[in-house]
């Protein structure tokens, strides 16, 4: 049916084509020869095929442009015509005899465009004459098409202001009545067609009035370059006459496009200075219309004009611009009863911007607007509209983009109850905005009532918002946000270690109702944080009648146990104890004897009774030992207990490899370099010693199951050890011993039954290397090396 439609379409359209375009031939024909009764016969036979009704505006517009040009033609040959002496008071009467309305006018607008040419008339007499006549054709289309070729032909004719045609003192107001009536008669046409045809034809009929929009907006556009109009002229004579045609005719489609020409062709000067005319006519629009996307692009023109130049400030303020604009969208919203959520928060997200904008020191604007964004979708609870989302994050980001200090937006009261609104998924969005903020600008936020009330706003990415179910979140996104999270810790610092202990606390608060997911993400970044405090510290003498206020490493390491103990309801043991080890190496450092201890107890506590996977245990008793190797503040009973723990748990390793080289990583307890009352040779040597059998064993079990010995990696690392402790002056190393290794690992070596290892033989010979190397060297430590042979 439709393609039926489209054909015939075209069949129309190609015969109205070869009738335009023969008449248009025997036109050409007598305009050649100077025959102007021929001419102007045919041309209005050739005019006479836009007489048609059967094509859709943009066939017709095709149809329109060939005649167009047929026109120009001729009224190059009146201007000719004109030039050799014919009167053009006749031909202006002459082409009036032609049979048809259609044709007669279209040749009478031609003959006007020279007439005013020649000024043998004024030209608004003849404008107002062409105009008046034009009222004859009331088809639609077929008007429409008339007024835009007239205006076309007379747009560069206007009496306007240093204009070759301007005439008396009112010559101004003749130009902007022509305009203005050819644009109303224009309008009435357009709107008109909306209600031509059935019913069931309405979504096409819109369709092909929004194709000839701009035959109408032109005119608006032409009203814009009358150099004449100045300000008072625009806003008694101009915008009133505009508006009341836009007001009242009741067409949803004419008034949101009219508003917007309004808005775009005018300068924004004009605008600023008549707002209230402007405004106004806003809640007397139809309710179907896209008000907020006019009224935005409105405060889109006046924010970029502010930002065009400072000096144009003082006019917003002496037209009260913000309250103006903050009425008349209060009005239009309740004028709209049905007005989306999303027409309500763009418009104050534009608000918003305009007020940062013209504004940026009235920070009590943005928040009143924030206010009444608020006011407005009271009620609605939370909002699932994506677009409407999405426009209230654009709406909490303004202040963020414009300020970029978080600091500056929480001083806003309405800020958090906007974000209220947001559906979770969307607020963890908006919290992520913030702290990409606040990154992005390094901002410092320092006191505890800055850190309670940034909590509160990204509270999404600390802890579950009703209703969310953990299976529902992605797990890549879910780490991202975490780590984001952590990030904005560490930024919080403050150097009053009071107050900074009393942002610690704040975030303590917040993080621990987090959940048992988020707490291994967000509890080191807090524990750090609380490490830093305690360096900073450092040293301090703890004032023995100090008031309770003040802070102390040991309150803080109270809290570091309760904030690491939270991590049991996860569990994360690995996490925990490497974390208790920081707290007790940090203890060591205030010489804290008894709290360090209680961290390694609670570490080893972890060990024995939470940490069963055996390459976690293998990874826990290295930090173990490592962080104990550090410690210089236990007494020698204290010490002696934690390292006969670190040994015995070293020797029960479930893999021999692991437990040899968890043995031999103990030597180091007994022997550290800057500490003399802490070398103990022969504990060192018994260590060594037990690593050797539990190598030797391990040796003889892969034996027993795979017929070979295997590789000699573990005796090269011992090697290692003993000359490590050799070179430090261990008496209990002996030249003998390291000899002895040394023949034992080549006679291993050159076996059948060793599994040959490149790696192991590298690793050797390294090793060998080395000991050649340090005999070269000459001196106390060439002596010590010259009796070892390789």
């Amino acid at each position: 049916m439709i393609s039926d439609v489209a054909e015939d379409e075209e069949k129309w359209l190609a015969a109205g084509i070869a009738g335009l375009q023969q008449n248009a031939f025997y036109m050409h024909r007598a305009l050649d020869s100077n025959n102007l009764r021929d001419a102007l016969k045919y041309s209005a036979q050739m005019l006479s095929e836009l007489r048609t009704s059967k094509l859709s505006p943009h066939k017709y517009y095709e149809l329109y442009m060939r005649a167009f040009d047929e026109l120009r033609k001729l009224e190059m040959f009146f201007k000719e015509e004109a030039r050799r002496g014919c009167s053009i008071i006749d031909l202006y009467e002459l082409v009036q005899h032609a049979g048809n309305i259609l044709p007669r006018l279209y040749l009478l607008c031609t003959v006007g465009s020279v007439y005013i040419k020649s000024k043998e008339a004024p030209a608004k007499d003849v404008l107002k004459d062409l105009v008046e006549m034009c009222r004859g054709i009331q088809h639609p289309l077929r008007g429409l098409f008339l007024r835009s070729y007239l205006s076309q032909v007379s747009r560069d004719k206007l009496p306007d202001i240093g204009s070759e045609y301007e005439g008396d003192a009112d010559t101004v107001t003749d130009a902007v009545e022509f305009v203005l009536q050819n644009f109303t008669e224009m309008n009435k046409l357009w709107v008109r067609m909306q209600h031509q045809g059935p019913a069931r034809d309405k979504e096409k009929r819109e369709k092909e009035r929004s194709e000839l929009r701009d035959l109408v907006g032109k005119n608006l556009h032409v009203l814009s370059q009358i150099e004449g109009i100045d300000l008072d002229m625009y806003k008694d004579g101009v915008l009133p006459r505009v508006l009341e045609q836009v007001v009242n005719c009741k067409d949803e489609l004419a008034q949101f496009y009219l508003m917007d020409c309004i808005i775009q062709v005018f300068p924004d000067e004009y605008h600023l200075q008549t707002l209230d005319v402007l405004l106004g006519a806003c809640p007397l629009l139809e309710p179907s219309v896209d008000i907020k996307t006019v009224l935005s692009q409105l405060m889109e023109r006046l924010s970029n004009y502010a930002a065009s130049s400072t000096e144009v400030l003082p006019e917003f303020l002496q037209v009260e611009a913000f309250s103006k604009l903050s009425n008349a969208i209060g009005k239009v919203i309740e004028a709209q009863v049905d007005m989306p959520t999303v027409g309500v928060v763009t418009l104050y997200s534009s608000l918003l911007t305009f007020t940062l904008h013209v504004h940026p020191d009235r920070l009590d604007y943005a928040d009143q607007v924030l206010g009444s964004c608020v006011k407005k979708l009271s009620g609605k609870g939370k909002i699932t509209d994506s677009k409407a989302t999405k426009q209230i994050v654009a709406l909490l980001s303004a202040p963020l983009e414009k300020y970029n200090d978080i600091v500056t937006a929480l001083k806003l009261s309405n800020y958090p109850h906007v974000m209220e609104y947001l559906d979770n998924e969307t607020n963890k969005v908006m919290s992520t905005v913030i702290i990409q903020s606040i990154m992005k600008n390094k901002t410092c936020i320092s006191t505890s009532d800055k850190v309670e009330a940034l909590f509160e706003l990204v509270k999404g990415l600390v802890k579950d918002l009703d209703g969310t179910l953990h299976d529902e979140i992605d797990e890549d996104d879910f780490k991202e946000e975490q780590n984001s999270v952590s990030r904005l810790i560490q930024m919080l610092y403050n150097e009053d270690p009071v107050e900074m202990f009393k942002v610690i606390c704040t975030v303590k608060k917040h993080i621990l109702t987090g959940g048992p997911k988020r707490l291994p993400f967000t509890v080191p970044p807090l524990v750090f944080s609380c490490l830093k405090l305690v360096r900073q510290l450092q040293g301090q003498e703890e004032n023995p009648f100090g008031d309770e206020t003040s802070t102390t490493p040991k309150k803080i390491f109270q809290l570091l146990n309760q904030t690491i103990e939270a991590l049991s309801i996860v569990p994360a043991p690995e996490l925990s104890l490497q974390l208790y080890l920081q707290c007790a190496e940090a203890a060591n450092d205030c010489d804290l004897e008894p709290v360090a201890y209680e961290f390694f107890t609670q570490a080893y506590i972890l060990y024995e009774e939470e940490i069963s996977d055996s390459k976690a245990q293998v990874t826990a008793i290295h930090l173990i030992i490592g962080t104990l190797q550090r410690m210089h503040v236990f007494g020698v009973e204290n010490r002696d207990t934690l390292t006969h723990k670190a040994t015995g748990y070293s020797a029960k390793l479930l893999k021999k490899p692991d437990q040899c080289r968890a043995v031999y990583a103990c030597s180091h307890l007994f022997w550290v370099d800057d500490q003399e009352n802490m070398k103990d040779g022969e504990r060192v040597l018994l260590c060594l010693k037990r690593a050797l059998r539990i190598a030797n064993a391990a040796q003889q079990m892969t034996n027993a199951t795979r017929g070979s010995t295997g590789s000699v990696t573990l005796f090269v690392e011992i090697l290692n050890k003993y000359l490590y402790f050799f070179e430090k002056g261990n008496p209990q190393i002996t030249i003998s011993t390291i000899q002895g290794l040394i023949e034992l690992i080549t006679t291993e070596m050159q076996s059948d039954s060793t599994t040959p290892d490149p790696a192991a033989d590298a690793f050797f010979a390294s090793t060998l290397r080395y000991i050649q190397f340090q005999k070269q060297k000459g001196g106390a430590v060439g002596e010590k090396y010259e009796p070892i042979k390789v």
